[in-house]
């Protein structure tokens, strides 16, 4: 049994019948029928057994040995239109009847819109292949009602069907009764008892195991051979083969023997009188039992009358410039002129053979056109290529009563007009598209690198230049701002040339028209002077366009050519009109150039240069600047060193963008250093902030957040009005927002603020970033916090922190660098770059170090005037410790004055700290609120001069408020700390 590649559905639904009936019919017929009638007989009670629409039955060609392509040789119940695409399948074709004949499997497919036909829609075909000692003969296919496949009791019936059909394709046509056919009961020479004379046809045979030949009395008359001549070899009807038609004849006829199939020609015989005929000879061949060629076997005539009929018709028709063909209606050709013979490549043995089995035409756009008019009946016409695509044919075929005429008319050189003709519109409408595109480029183009971009992308393919120079006029000289296809070293020498008469750009210039030079030695002869440049730069044609804008010269362009180069008018049209372009674009972008430089230079001035790299704190930044309007903008950030080694992380948000808003923004930083210095906690320093602010007046708004962070203890307060909470990143990679809701932004929010306090591990991460980095269009601020957090987690697998000891001998520029290339992941991964649209964005990550418990040291003293020699005391031995002992007397002499004003003048309780950092703090605490001030004593006061001498002996010092008091603080620069030995 063949496999079954159908589709494994449901069976149908109506009740199956065995289809006996169907094969005894088919059994109970005769041999009398042929191949054609069996293919019919047998397709119909396939049709029927499956209650299909029609039915095909394709065979493989002769040339098709185990595979396809197969031809239609018969269909069922089909009309023409939808069996046209059926009438040949190429190789390797998918359809059900060519999968079933090349593997040799029985399937079912649904119809599809790649179905040839069409079929209608919601069918199916089912095929079947015909079984043959060599592998498929064909396929039966049936076109199915429905959608679904055949059942097991129908596939059956269809392959015994298809069986039975094989089974008559491999039979030989049935033997006539008539005793002439019986060749091997004849013995060579035997004469037929009955002649066909009078009718003029005769029969014959070829044994082509023996190599005996019989002819009839009506055949030898046919080749006018005497009674005696005909001795029943092949020879003598050799010999009566005129020599010029002997080798394709016998060719033709050994082939025709060798496959199972038709034999048809017509050739010239010399008869024994000496006179020649035209004969013309059609006949079968016929296989033995065991498969082997046995006989060609046929009937022949004397076609010399019709062929001298034919030729008074031919004479006319054989010397015609253009091909003709008559063919029967089964595509045999009747007739062909020596055009014809010369395109087909067969001299004189065209006649009687079919058009589309000679090489180079089947199968071809020919046949198909010939087929295509046999089925419709209607003129059929169109191009084909010959000779591998190098000459143009055309083809028109007209239906005629027995058969078609064929028309090859040569219209190569038409069409290469044509083409030519065609291409030279094309190249018009797209040299018209890209001047569009250039215009549509140069309007958009905003800076002078755009519209050099623009220029060199549009114009030099447009031309096929190979090189570009854009030049500004900036007073008496001209400046190259833009170049391609030149080697730098050279623009950097000419980069900037002095606009003095004898070079090009200036006559260009001068007499506000284009310059044309066509090739090197025209350069050389007009600017001998340059004639070295030129030869730097490799180029031998040139046009300098000059650039206009409203009457004044701007620029100039250079458009320079690998080879000499006469311009057409055309071309220098073209190029004037596009300097034109060239120069407004120019001009703006100039103008938009000179705007931007400003708004960096003033966004440049109000944002920190640099972040400070402090003990507590190293910190890295991104400022990203909207696209629209000008780059200036009032997102800023800013880090700022508070005392103790506590560092105050900032950034802020005025809304809009624009100069005025940068303004604002440079205004709000500056007051918040300011604050800062003053100690004060971020919800204080943000009521004065919110003043300031609703000071501006209505229109005005920003948001901020400020966040104080101490080393010391190891956490972070923070107060933000109307900002986005800071990201805090553990060391261990997970990432919290830190605080609830925010307060109202600045100039809308009512005081106090909310104060957040956490814990902040070492080397943890904090994060700080404006609304613009994490809200867009495309997604809201809550996407884009949770795009930054898996973010900021990727990130810091792929970016792990530097190993260190924790303290102050880190290496921090390592640090840096890696807070820098965090800065720019993050940025990437949220779809920020450098011009980016939408809001401008702002991004400040710390790393916060927390202080080391050795470099740190308290006491708390009593509220006694022995409380200064105790401070002296844990002063010496703390700093002796640290190996600080060219500190020990001037801190001791700060901490004992610092401490006797406390007992003297405050409350307790009284608190000493020392912090060894990148300098040495000193800081007394006590539980008052009074602030101390330097008062200039007069000569003759004891007191006053405590603090004048504290503020001498240090660099800085300060107060600042705590909960539960105040700390009054020093800072010493320790001496040569990378040579201090440790603790």
């Amino acid at each position: 049994m063949i496999p079954n590649e159908a589709s494994a559905q449901e069976p149908r639904a109506p009740s199956e019948q065995p289809g006996e009936d169907r094969l005894r019919l088919l059994l109970s017929t005769g041999d009398d029928q042929g191949e054609r009638d069996a293919l019919r007989l047998g397709l119909q009670q396939a049709v029927g057994a499956l209650a299909g629409l029609g039915g095909l039955a394709h065979l493989r060609g002769r040339q098709a040995r185990g595979g396809v392509p197969l031809r239609l040789s018969t269909s069922i119940g089909l009309p023409r239109n939808l069996t046209r695409g059926w009438v040949y399948l190429a190789d390797h074709d998918r359809t059900a009847p060519g999968r079933a004949t090349a593997e040799n499997i029985r399937l079912w497919l649904p119809t599809t819109a790649d179905t040839p036909g069409p079929l209608p829609p919601g069918s199916g075909v089912a095929a079947v292949p015909l079984p043959g000692s060599e592998g498929p003969l064909g396929a039966l296919s049936v076109v199915t009602a429905g959608d679904l496949p055949p059942t097991d009791g129908q596939w059956d019936l269809l392959e015994r069907i298809a069986a039975w059909v094989a089974d008559r394709l491999g039979r030989p046509a049935p033997a006539e009764p008539r005793q002439r056919w019986r060749l091997a009961e004849r013995r060579p020479g035997t004469r037929l008892p009955t002649t066909a004379t009078d009718v003029g046809v005769g029969t014959w045979e070829w044994n082509v195991r023996t190599g005996e030949a019989f002819l009839d009395d009506a055949a030898q008359h046919v080749f006018g051979m005497p009674p005696d001549m005909y001795d029943g070899r092949i020879e003598t009807w050799v010999e009566l083969v005129h020599p010029e038609d002997l080798p394709w004849v016998i060719a033709d006829a050994e082939d025709a023997a060798r496959a199972v199939g038709g034999y048809a020609a017509e050739y010239r015989v010399r008869r024994p009188d000496g006179g020649f005929r035209w004969v013309q000879a059609r006949g079968r061949s016929v296989h033995g039992d065991d498969g082997r060629p046995l006989l060609l076997r046929g009937v022949l005539w004397d076609s010399t009358e019709t062929r001298v009929a034919m030729d008074t018709v031919g004479r006319a028709l054989r010397h015609m410039s253009d091909g003709f063909l008559a063919l029967a209606p089964d595509g045999r050709i009747i007739f062909a002129n020596a055009q014809a013979d010369r395109l087909l490549g067969t001299p004189g043995r065209t006649g009687g053979r079919i058009l589309w089995d000679l090489p180079g035409v089947g199968p071809s756009a020919l046949e198909a056109r010939c087929r295509e008019a046999a089925r419709s009946g209607t003129p059929v016409s169109g191009d084909i290529a010959w000779d591998g695509g190098q000459r143009t044919y055309r083809a028109r075929v007209m239906p005629v009563p027995d058969g078609l005429t064929v028309y090859l008319t040569d219209v190569s050189e038409r069409r290469r007009a044509e083409e030519a003709q065609a291409k030279a519109a094309q190249g018009a409408a797209d040299r018209a598209a890209h001047i569009g595109r250039l215009t549509t480029a140069l309007a958009e183009a905003v800076t002078v690198n755009d519209v050099v971009h623009a220029v060199a992308e549009r114009v030099l393919p447009l031309f096929d230049a190979t090189g570009l120079i854009i030049q500004t006029l900036e007073g008496d000289f001209l400046r190259a701002v833009g170049f391609v296809g030149y080697p730098p070293d050279l623009m950097r020498r000419t980069g900037r040339e002095q606009l003095t008469p004898g070079t090009p750009g200036a006559d260009a210039l001068r007499d506000r028209m284009p310059l044309y030079i066509t090739s090197a030695r025209e350069y050389v002869s007009l600017y001998p002077n340059r004639a070295e440049l030129r030869e730097w730069a490799q180029k031998h044609a040139w046009a300098f366009l000059p650039l206009i804008v409203s009457g004044k010269p701007v620029g100039c362009c250079v458009v320079s050519f690998s080879e000499p180069r006469p311009f057409t008018e055309e071309e220098r049209t073209l190029l004037t009109a596009l300097a034109g372009l060239i120069a407004q674009a120019l001009e703006r972008a100039r103008l938009y150039d000179a705007e931007h430089g400003r708004a960096q230079e003033l966004q440049r001035g109000l944002l920190p240069r640099t972040l400070p790299v402090l003990p507590a704190v190293t910190a890295a930044a991104r400022y990203l600047p909207a696209t629209e309007g000008t780059t200036a903008g009032g997102d800023w950030y800013d880090v700022i060193p508070l005392s103790a080694d506590r560092t105050a992380l900032v950034i802020g948000d005025v809304m809009g963008h624009g100069i005025s808003e940068a303004v604002t923004m440079g205004r709000l930083r500056t007051a918040v250093h300011t604050l800062a210095g003053l100690e004060l906690p971020p919800d204080e320093l943000m009521a004065h902030l919110n003043d300031l602010v609703s000071d501006l007046g209505d229109d005005f708004y920003a948001t901020c957040l400020y966040a104080v962070y101490d080393p010391a203890a190891g956490r972070c307060a923070l107060a933000r009005a109307g900002h986005p909470p800071p990201a805090l990143v553990r060391p261990d990679g997970t990432v919290h927002f830190v605080g609830g809701p925010p307060d109202p932004p600045l100039g809308a929010a009512t005081p106090p603020f909310a104060l957040v306090e956490l814990e902040v591990p070492d080397r943890s991460l904090l994060a700080l970033y404006s609304d613009g980095l994490v809200e867009s269009s495309r997604r809201d601020i809550d996407t884009g916090m949770a795009e930054l957090a898996e973010v900021l987690t990727r990130a810091l697998t792929l970016t792990p922190a530097a190993p260190g000891s924790g303290g102050r001998h880190d290496d921090r520029r390592l640090e840096v660098r890696r807070l820098e290339r965090l800065c720019e992941q993050v940025c990437t991964a949220l779809g920020l770059g450098k011009g980016h649209a939408g809001d401008d964005a702002a991004l400040l990550i710390a790393c916060a170090h927390a202080l080391a418990p050795e470099d740190m040291a308290s006491w708390s003293l009593p509220e006694e005037p022995v409380a200064a020699g105790q401070a002296r005391d844990h002063v010496r031995r703390q700093l002796e410790r640290w190996g600080l002992d060219d500190l020990v007397t001037t801190t001791e002499l700060i901490a004992s004055e610092l401490v006797g004003n406390v007992v003297r003048h405050a409350r307790g309780p009284v608190g000493l700290r020392l912090i060894r950092s990148r300098s040495l703090v000193c800081e007394v605490s006590d539980g008052s609120l009074t602030t101390p001030r330097i008062r200039h004593a007069a000569p003759s006061d004891e007191g006053g001069r405590g603090l004048q001498l504290v503020a001498a002996l240090c660099q800085r010092w300060g107060t600042r408020y705590t909960p539960y008091g105040k700390s009054i603080w020093t800072e010493q620069t320790i001496p040569e700390p990378d040579a201090r030995p440790g603790p």
